[in-house]
Formats: structure tokens, sequence, C-alpha cells
């Protein structure tokens, strides 16, 4: 199959030709004659599988063919960084064409986005709160929508957006083409489904395991030690552009503080920082300026940059979701990527979960010429040396017959 068949509009096709899109990724090949077809669907697919293009392009297509001025689509997304990548997305598909898009988020201010949207643009792609706020405040007319995307519903589940959506969806009409795309499929995220779409197609794909195009590797460190072992597989590993992952917002920061020190090429995002501190670094990454990104889990799902050559897990995600979520930020797009995650003993239960959902045992490596010892739980490491029995050895008895 190749894009030519789904017949898209000339200026669309055009579009996709220039970003070098040939063969539809299988995602993309399910979802789009669906999509085409004005079909609700529910897409279960994992990061980095090509799903942006499976809902944009046919929005853009239906949209092509009818009159312009007004919102008649909307995209909502958990993250402010996902936003404004779906955004690039769209520009990129609809270079050809007249259909205007806005993104509408928080942490910034609400004038540019109130003058973007009594502009009329085609396309809304949104946060659920900031929309919500637009919405009560009648700056976001959603009157003629046709065609509503959910992307990363359950990441929007996660962060405690559910009730926002769901005031969200009693104000906007009830007859349109709906899409709901989601890694995995919690029971909130079901029930969501049955109560706001007619007779959807179910896409599925790959549901909760990572790519197959990721490499996974353990290294047993104590907490006290991690700093020094990332440093010293950052030298010692061929690395085009790295993604560090972090739990807390602290340790971000901490970790980013080290890695400067230790003089690489490195920049943070992290919950509390500016959006156009975050936007910076993240723009600086994609570029390359910046070859390593740390990140807390807030990036997990806001970032669409098919080079990340490795993840690395500084702190072992929650859960086996979070893990999926997380290295899908490698091995995009059919790429080879490869998943780096420190292992300290409180983690040795979640390695035997993330195993049981890949099928396999994971492998444990080491970094030659560290100071530290390995760590007692590591299955590479030295044996632990015996304790010598200092008592005073016993003399044989004299006695005949003992």
């Amino acid at each position: 199959m190749s894009f030519a068949d789904f017949k898209l509009d000339p200026r669309l096709a055009r579009a996709v030709e220039e970003l070098g899109f040939i063969e539809p990724t299988p995602v993309q090949a399910k979802a789009i004659p669906a999509a085409l077809a004005g079909r609700d669907i529910i897409g279960l697919a994992q990061t980095g599988t090509g799903k942006s293009a499976a809902f944009i392009l046919p929005i853009l297509n239906r949209l092509l063919a009818r009159e312009r001025g007004h919102t008649r689509a909307l995209i909502v997304a958990p993250t402010r960084e996902l936003v404004e990548q779906l955004a690039e997305h769209v520009e990129a598909l609809a270079v050809h064409t007249e259909l205007r898009a806005a993104t509408v988020y928080g942490g910034v201010k609400y004038k540019a986005q109130i003058d973007a949207l009594r502009k009329g643009v085609e396309i809304v792609v949104a946060t659920p709160g900031r929309l919500l706020d637009h919405m009560e405040r009648g700056t976001a007319m959603l009157a003629g929508l046709e065609v509503l995307v959910l992307d990363e519903a359950d990441r929007m589940l996660d962060m405690g957006f559910l009730p926002d959506v769901k005031r969200m969806l009693r104000k906007l009409p009830r007859s349109r083409q709906t899409m709901m795309f989601s890694a995995t499929m919690p029971y909130d995220i079901r029930r969501l489904c049955t109560e706001i779409m007619k007779d959807p197609v179910t896409v599925e794909i790959g549901l909760r395991a990572p790519v197959e195009t990721v490499s996974h590797a353990l290294y047993a460190v104590a907490p006290t030690h991690k700093n020094e072992l990332l440093i010293a597989v950052l030298r010692q590993t061929d690395t085009e552009s790295v993604l560090i992952f972090t739990q807390m917002k602290s340790a971000a920061r901490a970790v980013y503080l080290a890695l400067q020190k230790a003089k690489f090429k490195v920049a943070v995002i992290e919950g509390d920082m500016p959006q156009g501190e975050r936007q910076e670094a993240l723009d600086g990454f994609r570029a390359g300026k910046t070859q390593i990104l740390v990140a807390t889990d807030i990036a997990a799902r806001g970032l669409d940059i098919s080079q990340i050559s490795h993840v690395i897990n500084y702190d072992m995600p929650a859960t086996v979701d979070d893990y999926t979520h997380r290295i899908g930020r490698t091995g995009r797009a059919l790429h080879t990527g490869d998943a780096i995650t420190f292992v300290t003993h409180e983690d040795l239960e979640m390695v035997g979960r993330i195993e049981k959902v890949l099928g396999m045992a994971l492998e444990y490596k080491h970094v030659a010429g560290l100071a530290f010892p390995p760590p007692p739980w590591d299955p590479l490491g030295r044996p632990a040396v015996e304790k010598r029995d200092r008592r005073r050895p016993t003399r044989p008895s004299l006695r005949r017959g003992r």
C-alpha cells in the first residue's frame, strides 16, 4: 500500500510526497480509510507509530471539501509540547492549502490565543483546561465543529484531565466525527468511548508493548552512584541525541547541572519552567544544538523527534505503561533506538513486570573502569567477598579419641 491509494486531495498528496512519506505505517494504513469515510475511531497505538498523520490527513481532506473561515476540527492533547508538535504536523501537511490552525494551552497569556480564535481558524489544537476556559469565556466558537480528536487519552486520564474533558464534551455539538487515540485502554477511557462514539472502528497496533525497533539494557547501580554511571555511559556510548528521564523535578535539575559540569551539551525541561524556556530547550534539542535533554515524565508524550538515538531511564518509571511511553521517544518511524535503564534494589520488582510485558529477559550490562563496585543485586557483578571468620581457630584436641 502507498499513500496514493488513499486518493487524498492533490494538495495534500503533494505535501505527503515532499515530506518523503511513501508507505503508510500500520496504524495509518488501518485508520486513514476509516477516518476518510467519516467513521468514529478508537486507535490503540504506541507512541512513535505515525498516528498523528493518521488523523490529521483525513481532517485536512475533509475540511478542503467545504467552506472555510470557522472552526470545524478540534484536536485535544494533554501537554503544551504535544499541542505544539501536532500544530507543526498540521502546518506541514497543510502547506499547500489555506487551512489554518491555532494552538490553545496554559502558561501563556490569553490575548494572542483569543486573537487567533477570532480570525476563524479551521483547526484548534488545545489542552483541555485552557480550552475549557476559552469555551466558558465565549472566546472559542465551536458550534460548527465537525471533527473531534482526543490524542493520548490515557495520559489525559493520568494527568487528571478527565473531568475537564467531560465538561468540554457536554458543550460540543453531538453530531460530529470522534476519534480517540491512546497507548492503553484503562476502564475510564473505555467507558468514555461508549458514551461519546457511534459504532467506532477499533484500530489496534502493538497494544502496550514497546516498539520492536528498540533495544533494551539494564545497569545495576546504587542510588548514590547514578551520576557517575550516567557520565560513564554517555562517554562510552556512541550516541546521537539522548533523552534522560527522572521522576522528580529536583532530580532533573540536579542531573542537568552534573552533566553541564562534565562539559556535555545539555538542556532540561520540567514543569516549573516558563513555557518560553521549555520551548527554547526543546527547539535547541530538536535542532541539534544540545545533544542531551533531561526531562521529567512531562515529556514522555510530548516529544516528536524522530532521531533520538537513546532514552535513559535515570529513575525507573512508576508503571510499565510509563516505561512504554518513555522509550517510545526512540526507535520511532522504523528507526532503531536504545533504551537504557538504571536499576536500584527497589526497582527489581518493576524490572520483572517490564520483562513480562516484553516477553523476554532484559540484558544487564557493565561500564568498564568504574571506580565503585557493582551492587550486590547486579547479576554480572563480582561475587560478594565472604566474610572471614575472625574467631580464634580451635586447636585439635590432644585427648585420645577426639
